[in-house]
């Protein structure tokens, strides 16, 4: 990471070159000083001439008028010192930082988000230094993500590209015949690579704030039986058990009903793949003191915490890879989430399980037919 001033002193040279700052700062000093110097100038040739006016106009003999005209060019000469020695010592501690500062937002210009500037200084340049670190911190952050992105967008490509370039130049070669087993093979492969494409897409469009969402009021009951039902199979054939626990009264959102519906689905396909045989599963809808929330909670073997901070990481997979498919299903949770106005957040104990709450803003109301009054809870199991 590079500095562009302390701890490095002002004098130090870096490959028999001044530092970068220091050039912005003669730069801006030569403007300061000519400057200055002409304003100087201007000011001594006036206060000379007013002292010759004065005497003058008030008579005098050629001795007086002498010492008049000397005297006003001694406090001519006196202020300008007072104000050099006040603009030198205000040009030390204001020049220097914004020197520092262009210095690096020329690196930047560059390429180098490696740059800092010291955030010890007056005022308003104090927080121009800490706002500036924090831009290059979050530009860097997010080349970076931009190129892990593109390594790990190749990888996931690969893998299937391989698979059907070896199945297909192996029935070109007569090694495989084109029957139905290969064919279906080709063709999971083929489905793979779309749902890689289609996550992708959903992804950055939702990142982008571009992402097309149908807003309804959306019955949150409805939704989790809904869930429930298509997972059903998967979970009794796993031997886990499902249930749907909600709270009292109606639970209604304004949102995208598929798409709410996509991030509880991510949310299960996942809790399934975690929880062993005889373990539990729980949907769970109610209100919260912003709105209302949506939990997906297992008993399975939990995520380590030092995990815990990378697990909405987009293609990010722990060793036990509790990401599954293309490791994008958690990104789109909290893209989806988060488009509609709320927060996803995680819970989890080793050994013990995981949970996931999802907070969406309230809104939304029943039918006017009143096909949705209030309810007490309910509790279903799968």
């Amino acid at each position: 990471m590079r500095h562009f001033g302390p701890p490095f002193p002002p004098w130090r040279r870096f490959d028999g070159q001044p530092p970068e700052w220091m050039h912005k700062r003669r730069f801006l000093f030569r403007r300061f000083a000519r400057f200055v110097g002409g304003a100087l100038l201007l000011f001594l040739a006036g206060m000379a001439g007013l002292a010759l006016l004065f005497t003058r106009l008030f008579g005098g003999s050629g001795q007086a008028t002498l010492l008049v005209w000397l005297l006003g060019i001694g406090l001519a000469l006196s202020f300008p010192v007072v104000v050099g020695l006040v603009a030198w010592r205000s040009f030390a501690s204001l020049v220097n930082p914004l020197a520092r500062v262009m210095a690096a937002a020329d690196a930047v210009a560059e390429g180098d988000f490696s740059v800092r500037v010291p955030e010890a200084g007056p005022g308003e340049f104090g927080r121009l230094a800490r706002s500036f670190n924090r831009m290059v911190t979050e530009l860097e952050q997010s080349d970076r993500l931009r190129r892990n992105l593109t390594a790990d967008v190749a990888h996931e490509l690969r893998t299937p590209l391989t698979i059907l370039q070896g199945n297909l130049e192996g029935i070109l070669d007569g090694v495989y015949q084109p029957d139905a087993e290969h064919l279906d093979l080709l063709l999971d492969e083929t489905r793979q690579l779309n749902r890689l494409v289609e996550d992708l897409r959903t992804l950055s469009l939702a990142e982008a704030g571009q992402l097309p969402l149908q807003r309804e009021p959306v019955d949150l009951v409805e939704l989790l039986d809904d869930v429930s039902t298509s997972f059903s199979g998967q979970a009794e054939a796993s031997r886990v058990s499902l249930k749907v626990t909600t709270g009292p009264g109606p639970l209604w959102v304004t949102g995208d009903a598929g798409r709410l519906d996509q991030v509880l689905s991510n949310l299960v396909a996942n809790a399934l793949q975690h929880t062993p045989a005889g373990g539990t599963i729980t949907l769970s809808a109610g209100r919260s003191p912003g709105g209302m929330c949506l939990k997906v909670a297992d008993n399975g073997r939990g995520i380590p915490p030092e995990d815990l901070p990378n697990i909405f990481d987009r293609f990010w997979r722990s060793d036990d890879r509790r990401q599954t498919g293309s490791g994008l299903g958690l990104a789109i949770a909290r893209q989806l989430v988060q488009a509609h106005g709320g927060s996803i957040r995680v819970e989890s104990q080793l050994n013990q399980g995981t949970t996931f709450t999802v907070d969406l803003p309230a809104g939304g109301s029943p039918p006017p037919d009143g096909a949705a009054e209030s309810m007490p809870g309910k509790t279903r199991q799968d």
